[in-house]
């Protein structure tokens, strides 16, 4: 029985009408790029097919989709990196895409949103109108967070978003790949300070960590449409609790699923890195540099072999590496280049270089002016950085 609620909640979830072979063939070779990080092509993929059924809110929001998510590429903001640590929800630097990109992906995010919402005046029940408009105010909330730093805008959409698939899942409590966003939304505010949990729209949504997390594994495990990006999600996660024994072997799937992704090698190799197998991050390093993957500058192998062997104390080779990295940082995006004359500066320091290393950090504030890590390269500008034990 269970089986059958679930290939029709998933039928529900495509589409309120049977989608054709050519259709799905051409959706599947989109998100085939998609998840390969070749944005380009996914971006002509969906944008043809929200020409071809522009009734589709789908298709729409599969192209809002890939647009921000080129620009969050371009600006290293894919990178799990920037929710561990000392990089909380709140300090994420703002993305700066060109007018045109961001008037294609909001117009996009328009045109899913009226659709859909069509679709809920005529039913306000209609499976298809609420999944795709929680998707919309998902994909508005990063929008929100990363290119309008409006913090609070971004948590009210992932809050609506999240209450419009509450709403499907009890319609069609089979339908997992709809509890994504729960998982996600409960893990978040989870994770916020006590003074946001009181916010209005929050009523009823206290979070929890351990659940969201349980939730998303779920949707790795048994979803369909959504089990990929619960299972890179978790990654990051993963990533955040410490958990790295954990990530390791969903990216190990993963990278098998989408071999063309560097990112998801590259995180490997952090995770190998946090579980003390200094040879094995190596190698994951060596094999994404020997697959020279499109879309990938040398500058940032360089990066990432660096910052590796600086956190084991191999401070020599990692400065002959973060040099290969600097000698031409403009290639990198953003917030690489800035971390790779960050960490120069430091490994310059702990090699008892002081005027090359402010001389990095100063070439890091220059980069990235205003940005966190231009901030703490200040900080090390009138005191000289230390290992801390």
């Amino acid at each position: 029985m269970r089986e059958n609620e679930h290939v029709r909640a998933l039928c529900l979830l495509l589409s309120a009408s049977l989608m054709l072979p050519a259709q799905q063939a051409e959706l599947a070779r989109g998100f085939d790029h998609f998840y390969n990080l070749e944005f380009d092509q996914a971006i002509a993929v969906f944008g043809g097919l929200a020409a071809k059924y522009p009734e589709e809110a789908r298709y729409h929001n599969n192209l809002a989709q890939s647009i921000l998510f080129r620009a969050m590429l371009r600006a290293g903001a894919l990178e799990s990196e920037l929710v561990t640590g000392g990089n909380s929800f709140l300090r994420r630097e703002k993305m700066n895409p060109p007018e045109e990109e961001q008037r294609r992906f909001e117009n996009a995010v328009a045109t899913a949103m009226s659709l859909s919402q069509r679709r809920l005046e005529k039913n306000k029940d209609d499976r298809t109108g609420l999944y795709a408009l929680g998707v919309v105010h998902g994909m508005r909330a990063n929008y929100n967070f990363l290119v309008r730093k409006a913090w609070m805008d971004a948590l009210r959409d992932a809050t609506a978003g999240r209450k419009l698939h509450n709403r499907l899942t009890e319609l069609e409590p089979a339908m997992i790949d709809a509890q994504l966003m729960q998982g996600a939304h409960d893990y978040v505010v989870g994770s916020l300070p006590w003074y946001y949990k009181i916010l209005g729209f929050l009523a009823g949504f206290r979070g929890d960590k351990e659940k969201g997390i349980a939730t998303l594994q779920e949707v790795a495990s048994e979803g369909d449409r959504n089990k990929a990006d619960a299972a890179i999600l978790l990654a990051a996660i993963y990533r955040r609790e410490r958990r790295a024994d954990d990530a390791i072997p969903l990216l190990l799937d993963l990278i098998r699923e989408f071999p063309r992704n560097y990112l998801l090698r590259l995180e490997l190799a952090q995770m190998y890195s946090d579980i003390g197998d200094k040879d094995q991050a190596l190698e994951a390093i060596s094999k994404v540099e020997a697959m020279k993957m499109q879309g990938l500058p040398p500058e940032k192998i360089y990066y990432f072999r660096g910052n590796l062997l600086f956190w084991y104390d191999d401070w020599k080779e990692a400065e002959a590496n973060l040099r290969k990295a600097t000698a031409n940082a403009e290639a990198l995006d953003p917030n690489t280049g800035v971390l790779s004359w960050m960490r120069l500066g430091q490994t310059s320091d702990l090699l008892g270089k002081r005027q090359q290393a402010v001389a990095a950090y100063r070439r890091a504030m220059a980069y990235a002016p205003g940005s966190v890590v231009a901030r703490e390269s200040e900080g090390y500008m009138r005191s000289a950085y230390r290992r801390k034990k």
